[in-house]
């Protein structure tokens, strides 16, 4: 790696550079519903000190999305470039993202990583992370379709 990495907030002008970062991550899941640059701006707005990016030579390596809902902390689309892998890129980026967590009054972080996901889960045990194995994990889609198939049509 040439030069220094800056790890500062991820801001919207950043999308597009981050959204090619996601895609070149394998084992990653990128949906049009939760990550298009409306959606993301949201939540930046939302998070505005919590989410970050990695710099180095002027180029986006790294990037995490974080907020919190007032009692845990979550980190999304945790990622750095493959030739930037395995310098300490990530585990600045998490630091980062948890000190902000625990200057809001944060005291938990979670993270969801797709089991296919090899290098990121590797990332995450290696780091101390515990994966958790009482649970179960449920997610439903808030559009118009199953919101009425869910209340029913008088809903």
């Amino acid at each position: 790696m040439e030069g220094s990495v800056l790890i500062r907030p991820m801001k919207i002008a950043d999308y597009e550079e981050v959204h090619a970062l996601w895609l070149t991550i394998i084992g990653f899941g990128i949906r049009s519903l939760d990550d298009s640059r409306e959606d993301v701006e949201r939540f930046i707005r939302r998070n505005p000190k919590t989410s970050v990016v990695a710099v180095t030579n002027g180029q986006i390596v790294g990037s995490i999305l974080c907020g919190n809902d007032g009692r845990q902390g979550t980190l999304y689309h945790v990622c750095v470039a493959r030739d930037y892998r395995r310098e300490g890129i990530g585990r600045q980026m998490v630091g980062c993202c948890m000190k902000e967590l625990r200057d809001e009054g944060i005291n938990k972080v979670s993270l969801v990583a797709f089991a296919n996901n090899d290098a990121g889960n590797a990332f995450w045990r290696t780091i101390g992370w515990k994966k958790r194995e009482d649970f179960n994990y449920y997610d439903f889609i808030l559009n118009e379709k199953n919101i009425t198939h869910f209340i029913g049509e008088e809903g």
